[in-house]
């Protein structure tokens, strides 16, 4: 299931716009505290800019909104960036965009666009994905079943997303096999009965838990 939208990595992206440069640095956060951080390490970097307004969204549910227009006029920064990731539904990132003014006066309506496309220009680059919740359970195995669950792993996604979905993860060798196998909560039970079937109640399951995979 879908939880909601972040970035996979930090990135940045720049561009020109009536001689001023634009400079946004996008990293992914998971507390107001590590977005705080973010934003002055790029505060710090570029002292000598004209403007750096930042802004970030935290929260599965966006709980925290804040941002800044650090000189720009009121509404025409900040708060345009938290407004498109909240329309995009993105969070649990950090967005600094940095201006160099180039001696042209952009207006409101053009701060407000220049400021928005720069933050979607290193959004872009930090690359938008999908947060989800997976189910991913450790089970010990025969030798004489793995290659029979890898060739089911490999075929388990169908069009019609078939109640035994599932991936293998690390795969440890003993005596015995240690296989993760991550599939998405709903189809846990599925994929128990699935490894059970296959193994002919042989397989032990180790360990079960629930994490946040971005995909």
């Amino acid at each position: 299931m879908e939880l909601y939208k972040t970035v996979r990595c930090e990135a940045e992206a720049e561009q020109i716009i009536e001689r001023s440069r634009f400079i946004a640095h996008v990293k992914p956060v998971d507390s107001r505290e590590e977005g705080e951080e973010f934003i002055a390490g790029i505060r710090g970097r570029y002292k000598d800019a004209t403007h750096n307004v930042p802004a970030m969204v935290i929260g599965d549910k966006f709980q925290i909104q804040w941002a800044s227009d650090d000189g720009e006029p009121q509404g025409t920064s900040g708060a345009p960036i938290v407004q498109m990731l909240v329309k995009e539904g993105i969070t649990n990132v950090a967005v600094v965009v940095t201006r160099y003014f180039g001696g042209i006066k952009l207006g409101t309506g053009g701060l407000v666009r220049a400021y928005t496309g720069s933050a979607k220009l290193g959004l872009e680059a930090a690359g938008v994905c999908r947060v989800c919740e997976m189910c991913v359970m450790s089970f010990v195995v025969g030798y004489a079943h793995l290659e029979r669950l890898k060739s089911m792993a490999s075929e388990s996604v169908s069009e019609d997303g078939g109640d035994a979905d599932f991936m293998i993860g690390e795969i440890e060798y003993t005596d015995a096999v240690t296989l993760e196998i991550m599939t998405i909560p709903e189809k846990t039970e599925a994929v128990k009965g699935l490894i059970s079937n296959v193994t002919s109640g042989t397989a032990r399951l180790l360990e079960e838990k629930i994490i946040l995979e971005k995909a």
